[in-house]
This record gives structure tokens, sequence and C-alpha cells, in this order.
């Protein structure tokens, strides 16, 4: 076979969640499929290791659930803020009627090394590390497959399927080279990450937000650290990093007092990171061989840590609808009609809207509100917070439409 051509049924752009979950289901059915992940490994630093109860409910759907439970993790039954000393419970995971009543904060390198273990014990299913979807193919107006850079290769790899999905993220290369319009909503703040330390006496159950005197931390534990975002006004983050990490500390003390005493461990702005926010989505997810998902499709905002779970849920969704027709095309040779594509975003369009729609409320009365210093009590009535409550911890916990594996 020639080395620089490839050809299967399916080529994933994107080894993240949404790639790695639609190549295994896929996979399980008799679907040949090449998953592409720029990366040699998935040792890297995320940020979005919350799995939530929807995901972990397709998990034991797969017969993953006592394997993933063997992983590191950190499990957390609420969300609870702290508003100038004054507590409040925004979610509360354990009230969820659902096998796995709580968040799961697992490394995200963890859960993708046992999606792409049990994907490869498919002989249908094809993993590339060190492999970038770098632009379309194309023939009569339908995308054939993609062209891929190999560090390690002198020559560039083209594979040719009957259905390319980018999975590629937000930044997306694949979505850039389809042309695809979008439609975007502003977000009035950045994030800026670190770490502090935790010791066996923290309290460790909670997905805490602490505002204070114009400042913003979501503090969320983790085994043996707490990752901490400080929220900041969008496009600050330039003049911040330029001033003296000691304003930092200093706020941080006054908004997180509980674990003050180590804010000294971020020595400089050398052990942060800046994350843009953005919310936008595809109006169209798809063109002729092409579809796209997760946040190639719609990037969320990091409120209520739903990207990588809604991710997944595409990937359920999308191996439901189109198996039939891509068995189908390894049988006949038939292509895959566009309508098919379509029904994945006709099944997965809406719950990503009224998402991010809650998400942007979230964002302009809580999160606007506490960087313009005016969250001194809770935004909403005492008599509202209850049912508001519960849709949170359904939203957060379990999405809009749950997605269930099908046999």
């Amino acid at each position: 076979m020639d080395s620089t051509m490839l050809r299967t049924t399916v080529c994933i752009a994107g080894g993240g969640p949404a790639g790695l979950m639609l190549g295994l289901l896929l996979a399980r059915r008799g679907v040949e499929v090449v998953v592409l992940e720029k990366h040699a490994d998935f040792l890297r630093d995320f940020r979005g290791d919350t799995v939530h109860p929807s995901t972990q409910q397709v998990l034991d759907e797969l017969g993953l659930a006592d394997r993933f439970a063997e992983l590191p993790y950190q499990r957390v039954d609420r969300a609870e803020t702290m508003i100038d000393g004054r507590p409040l419970t925004l979610a509360d995971f354990g009230a969820l009627r659902t096998p796995y009543p709580y968040i799961a904060m697992v490394p995200q390198w963890d859960l993708l090394n046992l999606l792409a273990e049990e994907a490869a014990r498919y002989p249908g299913f094809r993993l590339l590390h060190r492999a970038e979807a770098t632009g379309l193919i194309t023939s009569g107006g339908r995308v054939t497959g993609v062209t891929v850079r190999r560090p390690d290769q002198d020559q560039p790899l083209e594979v040719h399927a009957a259905l390319t999905v980018a999975a590629d993220g937000r930044h997306s290369t694949l979505r850039r080279a389809a042309e695809l319009p979008s439609r975007e909503f502003g977000a009035a703040f950045d994030v800026l990450w670190f770490r502090v330390s935790r010791t066996e006496v923290d309290q460790l159950s909670a997905l805490g937000l602490r505002v204070a005197k114009g400042t913003a931390y979501v503090v969320v534990p983790r085994n043996t650290y707490w990752q901490v975002a400080r929220i900041i006004d969008k496009g600050t983050a330039a003049d911040l990093l330029g001033g003296d990490i000691a304003a930092l500390h200093q706020d941080f003390r006054t908004a997180v007092p509980e674990l003050a005493d180590r804010i000294g461990e971020v020595t400089g702005w050398d052990r942060t990171s800046v994350l843009e926010v953005r919310i936008d989505r595809l109006r169209r997810w798809h063109r002729p061989g092409l579809l796209c998902l997760g946040d190639a499709a719609h990037a969320m905002s990091p409120v209520g840590g739903v990207g990588i779970n809604l991710a997944v849920q595409d990937a359920v969704a999308a191996a439901n609808l189109l198996t039939p027709a891509l068995l189908d095309h390894q049988r006949t040779g038939s292509p895959v009609d566009d309508h098919v594509l379509a029904a994945v975003q006709r099944r997965r369009g809406w719950p990503t809207k009224i998402t991010q729609l809650l998400q942007r409320a979230v964002q302009r009365f809580g999160v606007e509100r506490a960087l313009r210093g005016g969250l001194s009590s809770s935004p909403v009535p005492g008599l509202l917070m209850p049912p508001i409550r519960r849709l949170l911890s359904r939203v957060i916990g379990l999405g809009v439409r749950p997605e269930h594996v099908r046999h």
C-alpha cells in the first residue's frame, strides 16, 4: 500500500473526547475508522477534566464503568459559591436520579487512553499519532478526505474517506477550510488559570465560586492540588500579566481566605496560563462528505464545565444516526447522504443552543455582575433558588438531551 495514502470509511480529525468516543462507537459496530491525533500522546495539561454523570452513564453502557472507576479521580457532589462570606449551593448533583450522581475530576489523558485502548480492540479502528489534518480533499463539491502532516515523515499523507469528521477543537483547521457559516456570541471575560497545593484536611467535595470586592475565582478540587480560575475582564490579560504578581496574591487572599497561605506558590506569571473565552456555533455543521462535532461545531464557555460532555453526547448521537449509512457504504459503495449528516445537527443543535443560552445568562447575571462588584448577594430571590438549583444540576450533570449507546 502506498505509504502516502490511506483509504477508510470514516476519517476523524482530532483525538479528543468527541473524536475518540465516535471512533470507538463506530468501530465496535463494524465501521472502519481512522482517527488523526496531532500530538505524540495524550499527556498534556488539559483544563477540561470534568466527567459528568451523562458521560459516566455512556461509559457504563460501553462496559467501561469498572475500568473508569480504577482511574485516579476526585468526586465532586455539588457546585457552590461564597459571596462576601455567605455560602450558596448552585447545583446539587447528589439529587439527580442517575447511577452516577457526581462529577468525576479525571485527568483527561487517562480518559482518552481508556477510550483509545478500548477502541484498539476492534480491527477496523486505527489511531495515528503525530498526524495533523491540514486541509480537505474535495471532488465534485464533495469532501473525500484530508491531507495530513506528519513531522516524522518526509511526504504528507492523504486519507480518503466516505465521511470526514472535524473534531479538532474550537480552532478547527477543517472547519475553517470548509468555510461553514458561524454565529459568534460575545464573552465579557477570559480566564487566568493556575494551581495551588491541597492538604488532607481541605474540603474536596464541591466546585467553588468565590466572589469578593469585584473579583471572582472558581476553585476546582483535584487529587493533589486545587485548580484555580481567576475570571478577568475580556482583553485585560496583557495588562494583568505586565503587572506585579503581588496584586494577584492579595485579591486571592481576600476572595479565597481558606487557601490564602498557598498563593505564594504562584511565584510568577509563568505559573499561570490564559484561556480566551469564546462562545460560537456553526449555523450549518456539515457539507457533503464532512461533519463537524464538539468544539469544532460549537465552542462553549467554561461555565459549568460542560464542553467535554456535550462533545461526548454529540459523538453518541452521531454514531447512532450514521452507522446504518456507513455500513451500507461498506457493503455497496453508496455515498453517505447529506440528509443523514443534517439529522445529527437537528438532534444535537437545539441542546447546544439551550446550553449556550444558559451559559450566557450565567455570564450576564453572575460573572459580569461579579466583575463589576455588583454581586454582594444572591443574584436571584430566595424563593427562585431551589428550581434554579434543580435546573443547573440537571443541565450541568446530565445535559439538555442525554444520549444513550445503541447496541
